[in-house]
């Protein structure tokens, strides 16, 4: 299995629960498949640079999870279908990433020098 991230842009038309819905729909397929979901983070409207199918704000949602190739093909096929997404994105993690803050070190751990003795 490997780690995934998919952005998904929705209508800014539609209610918030009818997004979850949505999302929710995303996460069950992942699992129907043999995957593990993991986080979802809603990071609301934004505006775009420019125009994406005549609108100029759609809402982002981010969403993780670990699964084979095929699952997330099905995740892409579903998401191409919907009318209410306006744009969406799956992005295969390095391998040993598996999660956006997970094996990263500390910045105070990164930056820290080493002592000599």
């Amino acid at each position: 299995m490997r780690p995934y991230e998919v952005m998904i842009i929705f209508d800014v038309d539609l209610e918030e629960a009818d997004i979850r819905e949505k999302v929710e729909h995303v996460l069950e397929t992942v699992k129907g498949r043999g995957g593990v979901p993991g986080a979802v983070e809603y990071w609301g409207r934004r505006t775009f640079a420019y125009e994406l199918k005549h609108r100029s704000e759609g809402y982002y949602v981010l969403v993780e999870a670990t699964a084979e190739p095929e699952a997330l093909a099905e995740v892409h096929r579903q998401l191409a279908l919907e009318d209410a997404v306006l744009r969406h994105k799956v992005i295969r993690q390095p391998d040993g990433l598996g999660g956006r803050n997970r094996s990263r070190p500390a910045p105070a751990e990164a930056a820290a020098p080493a002592e000599a003795s």
